[in-house]
């Protein structure tokens, strides 16, 4: 997902003020994609160049501008919606490749680095459990946390995956 997106979906809701989007964009995301105040005023002004966003009110000062979603901003969002792209996961993640990298190099225990991420992995699934027993504020917030959930249980599925193919093929 991009800021870019997000912003325009929030939009969607009603004019804000980018402080607003920010808070609001941290909240439903359930704190799990922290954004920087710059990087908001920054897509907020290349929302505005490409005519997606519309300034609300005559305010000079960026903190105190208030946006509101252009119809042309309601079209790139419902595109948005309506896109199910799933090209994400990147199989160019570094995990991904360090491991394609292990299995050829002499110079590295591939089932150790295997090892450690596991260990790794189930320490994040544990944390990540917790937080979910522990109960969140919102809806929003508990769909983020169990697709992190999720990702982290495929990602230890997919490393048993690659340890069982090792040993199929008789490396290291």
């Amino acid at each position: 997902m991009s800021v870019r997106h997000g912003l325009l979906a929030l939009l969607a809701d009603g004019p804000s003020y980018g402080a607003q989007l920010r808070a609001e964009f941290e909240r439903r995301t359930g704190g799990t994609w922290p954004l920087n105040i710059g990087q908001v005023y920054s897509t907020l002004s290349r929302l505005q160049r490409d005519g997606l966003i519309v300034q609300v009110g005559d305010a000079d000062d960026d903190y105190r501008k208030e946006y509101g979603i252009s119809s042309a901003g309601r079209v790139e969002l419902n595109a948005w919606w309506t896109n199910a792209d799933l090209t994400n996961p990147d199989p160019r993640d570094e995990l991904t490749i360090k491991l394609a990298l292990a299995v050829d190099a002499d110079e590295v225990e591939v089932r150790e680095v295997i090892q450690r991420h596991r260990t790794a992995g189930l320490g994040r699934l544990r944390k990540l459990t917790t937080e979910k027993r522990a109960g969140l504020p919102d809806l929003a917030a508990e769909l983020v946390l169990e697709r992190r959930i999720f990702d982290t249980e495929a990602l230890l599925r997919w490393l048993d995956h690659v340890e069982g193919r090792l040993t199929a093929k008789g490396a290291r």
